[in-house]
């Protein structure tokens, strides 16, 4: 059943990738602040295959469609300014909720092509080969990358503001970035960060929130996440206090 749903989630991105491509460029839509063409034309490919599927859709850009009982939690472009100015770091973030239980996640950079998949109690992939963090455990020897801007050092190794959170997530699973977090008072909604929370975990890494709030949920809520390699890093980081 996951794999019929990971399946679907395969075509949904690969047509939006192929749609956006034409509206990049075109700058902000003025339906909504922030919004730009390219997310209007993504989130209705979205729209029309996720629904066409028999899924209930909670996307970024139009809200809530449907009662079914497997929710598609997407983000139809995340990374919209990359996307749009043509920066090569830019994803389609779709998870899947049964009930309130979070069984499938895909992201896909339409900039590569590599798509990182994760199904529960199945692992987590990278183009179909399995993927496993990185081993860090210090501040000192971590590469961070943040949504906001820190407002002081920790002592990181090296830092990195990417503009995208579910492919930066994504990196923390794959052993590229050692954590990814938030900062001052930046916030993620779950479309943001729900695909890459299933898929890093998948991956072997860790998770929390600074608030201690749950992160499992397809409610339109801010919370501030925090996806580390490693137990030790999350501690020392969740030690440290909020950035």
């Amino acid at each position: 059943m996951t794999e019929s749903i990971l399946s679907d989630l395969r075509a949904c991105a690969v047509e939006i990738g192929e749609v956006v491509q034409s509206h990049r460029g075109r700058g902000f839509s003025g339906v909504r602040e922030t919004q730009y063409h390219l997310d209007l034309a993504a989130d209705e490919v979205a729209l029309r295959v996720l629904r066409g599927n028999g899924y209930r859709v909670v996307s970024e850009e139009s809200g809530v469609s449907g009662d079914e009982d497997v929710t598609i939690v997407v983000d139809p472009i995340d990374g919209s300014t990359n996307c749009d100015r043509g920066i090569p770091f830019y994803a389609t973030s779709l998870a899947a909720m049964r009930g309130t239980e979070l069984v499938a996640g895909l992201v896909m950079n339409h900039a590569t092509g590599t798509v990182f998949e994760a199904e529960k109690g199945g692992g987590a992939t990278r183009d179909g080969q399995s993927i496993r963090p990185s081993s860090a455990r210090e501040i000192s020897e971590s590469v961070i990358s943040f949504s906001g801007w820190p407002s002081r050092h920790l002592g990181w190794a090296q830092v990195r503001a990417l503009g995208a959170a579910s492919l930066e997530i994504c990196l923390v699973a794959d052993g590229s970035l050692d954590a990814f977090t938030v900062a001052q008072n930046s916030t993620l909604n779950p479309w943001d960060y729900l695909a890459g929370l299933l898929i890093v975990r998948e991956a072997g890494a860790v998770t929390s929130d600074y608030r201690d709030e749950n992160l499992d949920t397809f409610d339109a809520v801010l919370r501030r996440p925090l996806f580390c390699a490693t137990t030790d890093l999350l501690a020392n980081i969740l030690q440290a206090g909020a950035l």
